[in-house]
């Protein structure tokens, strides 16, 4: 939700040092199909049944259970469902981050951060998770009236492990969504703003944002998962900021 603002902020910079240094500035495709894919699926899903909507969405979860089965699908079809259909304010920061890293980078590569984040983040997560929930099985259906609840992003139904909750719990957690991918995108953007301060007040800023969930008490391994996409997104896009240098240093 926060990032909103640098997403934008950051548009407006790419844009016109595209067009002082008169490059063509490509036309978004790929991020509204992407958003208005995720946006028309809420909505289908929403019109299940509780417990088939349950059932569903726990199928496509990046978490503990379905990876330790081997389900390795769900790093890619977790990406594409949420919960609940987006709210508004949510969807347009969505838009605008993948909209304005598409205009910058191209289709492919704004898929490429996108990945490297969503994936990166969820394999993170499931490697810190997995040695506290030796031999989980996969997830089993929810019992037939239980709705799912929460954000339109990546939402978690289940507290950070602390024997407080129920037995395998947080391993059989519903976790689907966009979030890893758009902290990662986000992050990217802002480690190549072309103007040096502005970088690093935004990239220290969402950085301490995406600490500061980390740090409270009732945190959740979703707020670690945001971090480290947002990391693996800041390393993306200062290797794409060098490997640019060097070109043009080259050229």
């Amino acid at each position: 939700m926060s990032a909103g603002p640098v997403s934008r902020a950051a548009s407006r910079v790419l844009t016109t040092a595209r067009l002082s240094r008169g490059l063509p500035v490509a036309v978004p495709w790929a991020a509204p199909l992407y958003v208005g894919a995720v946006q028309l699926g809420a909505y289908a899903t929403a019109r299940l049944p509780g417990h088939r909507r349950t059932e569903l969405l726990r199928a496509h979860s990046t978490n503990v259970a379905n990876l330790r089965a081997g389900k390795w699908q769900t790093l890619v079809t977790s990406a594409v469902f949420v919960e609940e259909p987006l709210p508004v304010a949510y969807g347009a920061a969505l838009l605008a981050a993948l909209g304005t890293a598409e205009a910058r980078w191209g289709p492919w590569r704004t898929a490429g951060v996108f990945a490297a984040g969503h994936v990166g983040a969820s394999l993170l997560v499931y490697a810190a998770l997995r040695g506290r929930f030796p031999g989980s099985a996969p997830a089993a259906p929810a019992a037939p009236g239980t709705p799912p609840t929460g954000p339109g992003a990546r939402a978690v139904h289940a507290p950070e492990a602390t024997g407080e909750e129920p037995p395998d719990a947080t391993a059989r957690a519903i976790d689907v969504g966009a979030s890893y991918g758009f902290n990662a995108t986000v992050g990217a953007l802002a480690a190549t703003v072309p103007h040096r301060g502005v970088r690093t007040a935004a990239t220290a800023g969402l950085l301490a944002l995406g600490t500061w969930p980390v740090l409270r008490r009732r945190r959740t391994f979703t707020d670690a998962g945001h971090l480290a996409a947002l990391a693996l997104g800041v390393a993306t896009g200062t290797g794409m900021r060098a490997v640019k240098g060097r070109r043009m240093g080259g050229g």
